[in-house]
């Protein structure tokens, strides 16, 4: 999906062996501690650009079925392997790993400086792809210099989308600045990468820049900015929310499929529902009624719900 004023090349999709992401549908043209519903909202919120970084991994294999058996240290030991091949497999297994498991490496005190040593030396840009996953769901802070200097420098695009989503997901304040100025950067891919990440990040200081990212010519880019500043308590990108939420319009995009829709609409309805509240119920209890799709409809209820509830106060900032 793609607008015909400006190419697009294919985000990442995570954990996969060889293949990377679908970005975020477009729409046609025309981190403090938190309580509350916002919170319970991020259960329904669509991860922006990199929502298969969760669910979808095509294992490829290399003949090896034993490898169902092997445990996170395992692969690691095999990215130490002299056959490029085993190196590459071992890289993808082990993101799958931390994609279900983020904790499968933490009883290993060296662990995180053998992946970015791993990192460092690492010449196959798909094995640094996966390892920049493995170190974005660590949390490993020291990794922020080789990640920095991948978005940076790399010839690559699709590295440096890897190592932005992995600065999202390490929440660094640090990287903050980087994330920022590729917002500004000539790939659509990065910058709606950039902006997915600040969301994860979620300090509230990115607010100004992904504001300024909802004039994008790219609505891919400025779905991902709206989203990414309703997980920062902003209600500045509403008005793209409800365009999300439009089906007249969503007819409209070329190639795009009834899952991309469903997925780019619960995301918005859950968004919406936190930065706008009452203001979102009219919509809500009209999509609950009407929408033909029964995913879109159980959203809205669930939405409507967590309104609903007496406790509910007013939305803090998502970490």
């Amino acid at each position: 999906m793609s607008e015909t004023s400006e190419p697009e090349k294919t985000s990442p999709e995570l954990p996969s062996a060889d293949t990377p992401a679908t970005p975020v549908t477009p729409v046609p043209e025309e981190k403090p501690s938190t309580s509350g519903p916002l919170r319970q909202f991020m259960g329904l919120f669509v991860v922006p650009l990199l929502v298969v970084l969760v669910c979808v991994g095509v294992f490829i294999g290399f003949g090896w079925l034993a490898y169902e058996e092997h445990t996170a240290g395992d692969y690691l030991d095999d990215l130490r392997s002299p056959w490029p091949p085993r190196r590459r497999q071992a890289a993808y297994e082990l993101s799958r790993v931390l994609t279900v498991d983020r904790q499968a490496l933490a009883e290993d005190p060296t662990a995180s400086a053998e992946l970015r040593s791993l990192y460092r030396e690492s010449k196959d840009d798909k094995v640094r792809q996966y390892l920049a996953v493995v170190m974005g769901y660590t949390g490993d802070r020291e990794a922020l210099p080789l990640l920095i200097e991948t978005v940076r420098t790399s010839p690559d695009s699709q590295s440096r989308i890897y190592a932005l989503w992995a600065l999202g997901g390490i929440g660094d304040p640090a990287a903050l600045g980087v994330l920022e100025e590729s917002l500004g950067d000539a790939d659509p891919g990065l910058r709606k990468t950039a902006a997915f990440a600040l969301g994860e990040m979620g300090d509230e200081a990115a607010v100004p820049a992904l504001t300024a990212s909802l004039d994008d010519g790219i609505t891919d880019v400025r779905w991902n900015a709206a989203l990414a500043l309703a997980r920062l308590g902003s209600d500045a990108g509403a008005p793209i929310l409800r365009q999300m939420l439009d089906r007249k319009l969503l007819a409209q995009v070329p190639e795009i499929t009834t899952e991309q829709q469903e997925e780019a609409m619960v995301g918005a309805i859950a968004a919406l529902a936190a930065v706008e509240r009452d203001g979102a119920r009219p919509l809500l209890l009209q999509l609950e009624k009407e929408d033909p799709s029964l995913k879109v409809r159980q959203a809205a209820i669930e939405a409507r719900k967590i309104l609903d509830r007496p406790e509910a106060g007013v939305p803090a900032p998502v970490p």
